[in-house]
């Protein structure tokens, strides 16, 4: 399917089937795409917990507003953004990026100093807001890569994040919990969703123009 078919084919699940497990080499391809996906200067300040043990995603399910996709579907994607911005993080990035590279230049130092003057030095409250909206963006592309696939999924926000970061010990890694992503496929026989006709607003109520 083109781009546009894949955005009408998928939907928010919200009834999965339990016994049907999505391929390992579809959820590869998935996380690889969030991987390759944007972010703020390259800096990748999320990491994404994949939960598939049975006890963790109950304990989840229960902090989730009881949600069933949460236990219902075959793989959880947990998208977790850094707490804050230090140096060593920072660093790190850009060390890396000068390894594969094979060098570096006086403008990729220069905006090296840049990042490390002024991210460190804000409030961590305003840190991990900027790294989650590049969460945001990872669960974006993973919602396209999805359905790609032919997988169903659910963003969903509908959960406690310190519940949520305590269960994983995400505080423990510099992490904070930002929204959740149930892999599966859909129960066609249980899903009220299923179905309905997709309903967006028309586009000029939607897009206004600048010449």
């Amino acid at each position: 399917m083109d781009l546009m078919h894949l955005l009408k084919w998928r939907y928010a699940t919200k009834k999965m089937t339990p016994q049907k497990v999505v391929p390992q080499e579809k959820v590869n391809r998935i996380l690889e795409a969030v991987r390759f996906a944007p972010t703020s200067s390259g800096l990748q300040p999320y990491e994404i917990i994949v939960v598939t043990n049975a006890e963790v995603r109950a304990k989840i399910k229960a902090i989730a507003n009881n949600q069933t996709q949460i236990t219902d579907c075959s793989h959880l994607l947990v998208f977790a953004a850094w707490d804050t911005y230090t140096a060593d993080r920072i660093n790190k990035v850009f060390d890396l990026t000068v390894q594969e590279r094979g060098g570096t230049n006086e403008g990729w130092e220069a905006y090296r100093k840049y990042l490390l003057s002024t991210y460190p030095s804000r409030s961590a409250e305003q840190n991990f807001e900027h790294a989650a909206r590049q969460a945001y963006i990872g669960l974006g592309v993973a919602l396209i890569a999805a359905a790609e696939e032919q997988v169903d999924s659910t963003p969903m926000e509908g959960f406690d994040p310190k519940s949520l970061d305590e269960i994983l010990n995400l505080s423990a890694r510099g992490l904070k919990s930002v929204v959740v992503m149930p892999l599966g496929y859909r129960d066609a026989g249980q899903d009220w969703l299923v179905g309905l006709k997709k309903v967006r607003k028309p586009r000029d109520q939607f897009v206004s123009e600048v010449a």
